[in-house]
């Protein structure tokens, strides 16, 4: 893959982030045929598609032309990029990776309640099926929730739904305003447990509950290198990626094998302590999705249903 862009020029990167993992290995798990990557990001070029003004991170540059280099590396048919937080609510660099894909990536935006209804339909023509409402505090500033669902109000007649992003701690006092969301949902990262926690303990128990109140409600079951606290290999030796997190990934594939997707989350912002090997974050796979119909179930036919509801 092309190594990622010093561009500090234009900008200096937060102190202390990781550039992304520039060569991935070739995993070892064979995706089934058609598998969707559907959770990554691009940002930037930074001089074609400025970062936001009230940003917290400044990441490196990461490209749709090098996202689709990976995709092709580790075997994907197609993409969900998601906006990323340090864009703000300007979409361009998501739409512009979007068209380039020729259909085979859909996307989630990040809008404004007062969004133009001719903004909505060109991105929605673009790929658009989603908007992403980020509740983790370092990353954005809190967003009053009658403005959030002004924002659903807008784009329920497109079929959208919304991507929800928290910590766990913050799901008691968050539960019942997601409840409300008269959309489908879908959670990133299992709502970010503590892996040092009981898997089957009351923490995750509620999590699941949360999942279990709607049957609208899907889970990316992503994101091990965040999640862990091991670190990127098994004390064994092994080359079993991000050991810990997998009984709690594994609970929500086997009681929710319908509503469950999986992503890289290429760039992989704001990480200090390492960052991933690509091919090593597909090979954890198998081992949160057990068995071939899972595996398909997880990496092709629940994505495609969400995002492509028209190619079933």
């Amino acid at each position: 893959m092309t190594e990622p862009t010093d561009t500090t020029t234009a900008f200096e990167k937060t102190p202390g982030w990781l550039d992304w993992y520039a060569d991935p290995s070739r995993p070892r798990y064979r995706m089934p045929a058609g598998a969707v990557d559907a959770h990554c990001h691009v940002f930037g070029p930074g001089h074609e598609f400025p970062f936001a003004p009230e940003r917290k991170y400044t990441p490196c540059d990461a490209s749709k032309d090098q996202l689709y280099a990976l995709r092709d590396h580790l075997g994907f048919a197609r993409n969900v990029v998601v906006q990323a937080t340090c864009h703000g609510a300007d979409n361009s660099a998501m739409a512009d990776a979007l068209k380039a894909s020729k259909g085979t990536a859909r996307g989630v935006a990040t809008i404004r309640p007062d969004i133009s209804e001719g903004e909505l339909r060109e991105l929605h023509a673009a790929g658009v099926r989603g908007v992403r409402f980020n509740f983790v505090k370092r990353l954005v500033d809190a967003s009053p929730r009658q403005a959030l669902l002004d924002v659903v109000e807008r784009i329920a007649p497109y079929g959208w739904h919304v991507v929800l992003y928290f910590e766990a701690p913050d799901l008691p006092d968050l539960r019942d305003f997601f409840l409300s969301i008269p959309v489908p949902l879908v959670i990133d990262h299992m709502g970010r447990p503590d892996v040092t926690k009981d898997p089957e303990g009351p923490e995750f128990e509620a999590f699941l509950d949360f999942l279990r109140a709607r049957p609208d409600t899907w889970c990316k079951v992503t994101c091990p290198e965040r999640l862990t606290v091991d670190g990127p290999l098994a004390l064994d030796g092994e080359q079993l990626a991000y050991r810990d997190v997998v009984p709690f990934a594994r609970r929500v594939v086997e009681e929710f094998p319908d509503r469950v997707l999986w992503g890289t989350d290429w760039p992989h912002p704001n990480l200090r302590s390492h960052m991933p090997d690509d091919g090593l974050l597909v090979d954890f796979i198998p081992h949160i999705a057990t068995t071939p119909e899972l595996r398909r179930k997880l990496l092709v036919d629940n994505p495609m249903r969400l995002y492509w509801p028209e190619e079933r």
